[in-house]
């Protein structure tokens, strides 16, 4: 892009959402460029002339890294669309779930009794599609739900 060099190119790139991994590949590189490229995420920084042995590698990990992070996506992606299923008050129960509570303390907490919070534990765990507690919390935490304040990474809130 005229005017801008590839770190400005990358930042731009970074303030987008959706980023494709990227490979710098440079004649004039030097060693504060290159490790904040990094820093930033790039998947190489290559000198020219450069190895075609070493660029398809680096293309590899590009695609490696870009095929993880579609799947994370869309995993958080399902995630949230399981999690506005739920009910007011399974989302309160999931809540407690996620800041590790047992159902004898969510019931005290919620002012009901052990085996509600038991029935909603199992429809919350059978609409979230999670076969077990520890599968759900990290999903949760991919997702960015977070139980302290009940709202997601993104500021709208989940719980």
């Amino acid at each position: 892009m005229p005017g801008l060099d590839g770190l400005q190119v990358q930042q731009q790139l970074l303030e987008g959402e959706g980023v494709l991994p990227i490979i710098f590949l440079t004649a004039h590189g030097d060693v504060r460029s290159s490790v904040q490229a990094m820093k930033q995420g790039a998947v190489d920084f290559l000198l020219k002339p450069v190895d075609e042995e070493e660029l398809l590698a680096a293309v590899r990990r590009a695609v490696e890294r870009c095929v993880a992070l579609r799947r994370a996506q869309r995993e958080v992606a399902v995630f949230e669309e399981r999690l506005a299923t739920l009910t007011r008050r399974e989302h309160e129960v999931l809540g407690h779930l996620l800041s590790g509570k047992l159902n004898k303390q969510i019931a005290a907490s919620l002012g009901t009794v052990e085996k509600t919070i038991k029935v909603h534990r199992s429809r919350i765990m059978q609409k979230m599609g999670s076969p077990t507690l520890v599968n759900l919390v990290r999903l949760a935490e991919r997702a960015g739900v977070t139980p302290a304040y009940g709202q997601s990474a993104r500021g709208s809130t989940a719980l």
